[in-house]
């Protein structure tokens, strides 16, 4: 399917890496995180792209206009806003809080006349906060046993085993800027020494211009190989699997007319761009982008009106040094896709509840799987999503889908609304086969 020039903006599920932060270490064998911070420099990066997506969907005269959105007041009936509650939770979190400050700035406009003639603007200027709900199920790889096991499984891999022999002589040159470090390939070593040649003045003249490149290289290795599955519903895939729920249920509710959203913003760390870039067949067209997306990365999936109903676009920008926006083709085809075709191509491995994660996991210890377990073990009926821990996985998965079937029915004129005694034709999509998934 081809792009269409006047196709119109319905709305944008966006995804955004969180900006520059400080020194992070993860445990390179269940990737339990440490704490960090955010810098001034990250918070800076968010705010910008956030005035950049304002400049580029909130702009009645760009062609990207989200169409019937309020320019001026951020309308909480129009946005929802997700950051990730896991172990970079305040860095992705402030990082939301400054791009939505970017997204929807003061405005004189934000004010209240009262009784008495008095007009009140918020303070700074008309402020408007605009707050991420804190959700750990944007982080689906914490706590789960399998991941730890395909993660080892994939260090002993003779492709793993070959590249850290390959590689050994360079790694081994690096001990004199590591601090006793260790330098194995398993070790994530590029992080360290990405934070200190962007705050550290003597390590930054210290480094060669062409190390830190060769690092960031086996990193880009290192993370797809953990981050990726060739089978869609490969553990290596959970990233994705357990962010595409939230995914498909924005676009339900874009697509469906009745329905005020607008945007869907979800803040997140760089791995399940990894898995969706992979499951959704970008990396494989696009190798550069098999690896670690760059600070304040960001994926706008535009819904789209079309001739043949709503369509997605994929959008990436790869952090500050892309000055614009790149279209990327999705499951090897060229153009804008059917939405239908997208929920097709991946509905059935997505992670759509708590209770399916903690058996995919193999949990019943942590994150609401301990209440799960013990709620089966005294026989009584399980809620499919728990507001305790971690479990907030896409509760809305069923209905999304049902939603855009509806929709998608609506615009081929199968079904109509609000009429009693109308049947309802039902169609197969002739588009059933898989793009085959391998790694780059």
């Amino acid at each position: 399917m081809l792009f269409e020039d006047n196709s119109q903006v319905l709305g944008v599920v966006f995804l955004v890496r969180h900006g520059d932060r400080q020194g992070f270490y993860q445990d390179p064998k269940s990737y339990t995180p440490s704490n960090t911070a955010i810098t001034a420099l990250g918070t800076q990066e968010e705010f910008q792209l956030g005035n950049l997506l304002r400049q580029r969907y909130l702009n009645q005269s760009s062609p990207a206009f989200i169409s019937g959105i309020n320019t001026t007041i951020a309308d909480a009936s129009q946005i929802q806003a997700r950051a990730d509650a896991g172990g970079e939770g305040g860095v992705i979190f402030n990082s939301a809080v400054a791009l939505l400050q970017g997204l929807f700035p003061p405005t004189s406009t934000f004010s209240d006349k009262l009784p008495n003639g008095t007009t009140v603007t918020a303070p700074f200027g008309g402020y408007q906060s605009v707050e991420p709900d804190n959700d750990i199920s944007l982080e689906g790889w914490t706590s789960c046993g399998p991941f730890a096991t395909a993660t080892q499984a994939f260090y002993a891999s003779p492709e793993f085993q070959q590249k850290a022999n390959e590689s050994a002589g360079f790694l081994n040159s690096l001990k004199q800027y590591l601090d006793g470090r260790s330098v194995s390939l398993v070790d994530m070593i590029y992080d360290f020494m990405n934070v200190q040649s962007i705050h550290d003045a003597e390590f930054s003249q210290r480094l060669p211009p062409s190390v830190l490149a060769q690092a960031r290289d086996l990193a880009n290795f290192h993370e797809y190989g953990v981050f990726s599955s060739p089978n869609l519903n490969g553990i290596g895939n959970i990233a994705g699997q357990t962010i595409l729920p939230s995914i498909l249920e924005g676009f339900a509710q874009i697509a469906d007319p009745s329905n005020p959203l607008k945007i869907l913003y979800q803040a997140i760390s760089y791995k399940p761009f990894i898995s969706l870039f992979n499951m959704t067949g970008v990396a494989q067209q696009n190798p550069k982008l098999a690896g670690i997306v760059e600070y304040a990365a960001v994926v706008a999936l535009e819904v789209r009106s079309s001739s043949n109903g709503p369509v997605i676009r994929f959008n990436f920008k790869n952090g500050t040094a892309d000055t614009d926006f790149g279209v990327f083709n999705l499951f090897g085809s060229s153009g804008d896709v059917p939405l239908a075709t997208f929920v097709d191509r991946v509905s059935g491995v997505t992670i759509n509840d708590t209770e399916t994660w903690c058996t995919v996991c193999n949990n019943n210890v942590d994150r609401g799987c301990n209440e799960m377990a013990f709620a089966a073990h005294q026989a009584i009926e399980a809620q499919p999503l728990h507001p305790i821990g971690a479990g907030f996985l896409g509760a809305g998965m069923a209905l999304a889908f049902v939603l855009i079937l509806l929709i998608c029915m609506y615009f081929f004129g199968f079904v109509r609304f609000g009429r009693r005694g109308k049947k309802i034709q039902q169609t197969s999509d002739s588009e059933s086969s898989k793009s085959s998934l391998g790694k780059v």
